[in-house]
């Protein structure tokens, strides 16, 4: 078995949990398939770096003397002002990125990629704060806000902090296999794995919360009544209002229409129930107002890429005797 040379690149006022959550990930795997990874951090000059938290990080070497990756790691940083402050790193990466049979970012670290033009015409993704200001610097790179890591070609971008981690048991799973990435999953107690076109954050967070008491009752009442009829019509009447009425003003404080809204919640229930139950898939259909499981299978593949019992197969650990 092939050992894989793994670089976590480091710069002042990086975020540490994106230098040790992927690490860690892959520390992890070798614990469980030795000899799998080498892990190996940078800095620009080889000197010691103080995060953003004030934690000092001792790099293994200088960026100059790395003469083997197959996997690069750029982790995010200080916001937008990221890829300012990896600045050496950035031009760096313009000549030596190619030499990593895959890069990946972590959070903001997308920002420091996006400088060196490695997103150029790629989908990429990044923290959701920061995600309009990344397209808007650098209207050449596709952003997704949504999904929690993105993979074009040999390059990956994740969401915000844990995302990493998904990211990396995603990159474990290609090298080692499903087992060995449930075992890594169970060994760091987190759920194997979240699919990367899983969203950054619930539909309810995603949205917004109406002003007028009425329409933000109406949004906490669909929560709790999932498999009931809320189509337009039954809900405007709940609120006394005209369904065209409703309509308008509901997506006017929402941000969305209520029938999207009401798939969204839908949608984010039999998540949970899938990763957090045992329930049958008509019984979930059924509970969160799918009807059938496959209006719910429909809607799964369309969203999400998968359908309900693949989901479950990704994200639930089995169960253990």
């Amino acid at each position: 078995m092939r050992k894989r040379e793994i670089l976590a690149v480091l710069y002042d006022g990086v975020l540490s949990l994106d230098v040790t959550g992927p690490l860690d990930t892959f520390t992890a795997a070798n614990l469980i398939a030795p000899g799998s990874y080498c892990l190996r951090t940078a800095s620009a000059d080889g000197r010691i770096v103080r995060t953003h938290s004030g934690l000092r990080i001792a790099p293994d070497a200088a960026l100059a003397d790395v003469t083997q990756m197959d996997t690069l790691i750029v982790p995010g940083g200080p916001g937008r002002h990221t890829a300012e402050r990896a600045g050496e790193l950035v031009e760096w990466l313009r000549h030596n990125a190619d030499r990593a049979e895959r890069v990946v970012s972590v959070c903001t670290g997308a920002y420091v990629l996006a400088e060196a033009g490695l997103l150029d015409d790629r989908r990429a993704t990044t923290h959701w704060r920061w995600c309009a200001d990344l397209a808007e610097r650098y209207p050449s790179v596709r952003v997704d806000p949504e999904p929690i890591f993105i993979r074009d070609g040999n390059i990956a971008t994740s969401a915000g902090v844990t995302a990493g981690i998904d990211l990396a048991l995603a990159l474990v799973e290609d090298d080692l296999g499903r087992d060995t990435a449930l075992a890594v999953a169970r060994q760091l107690v987190v759920f194997l794995r979240r699919p990367g076109n899983q969203t950054q954050f619930s539909a309810q967070l995603a949205a917004q919360v109406a002003e007028r008491p009425h329409l933000r009752d109406i949004q906490h009442w669909i929560a709790d009544h999932l498999w009931e009829d809320l189509s337009v019509e039954a809900l405007a009447q709940r609120v006394q209002m005209s369904a065209r009425h409703f309509g308008r003003a509901f997506k006017a404080e929402v941000g969305v229409t209520p029938a999207r809204y009401v798939n969204d919640i839908r949608l984010e229930s039999a998540r949970h129930m899938l990763e957090d139950t045992d329930r049958g898939i008509e019984e979930i259909a059924r509970l969160c107002g799918f009807g059938t499981p496959e209006t719910m299978r429909r809607t799964f593949l369309r969203v999400l890429g998968a359908i309900p019992t693949e989901y479950r197969r990704r994200v639930k650990p089995p169960a253990t005797e």
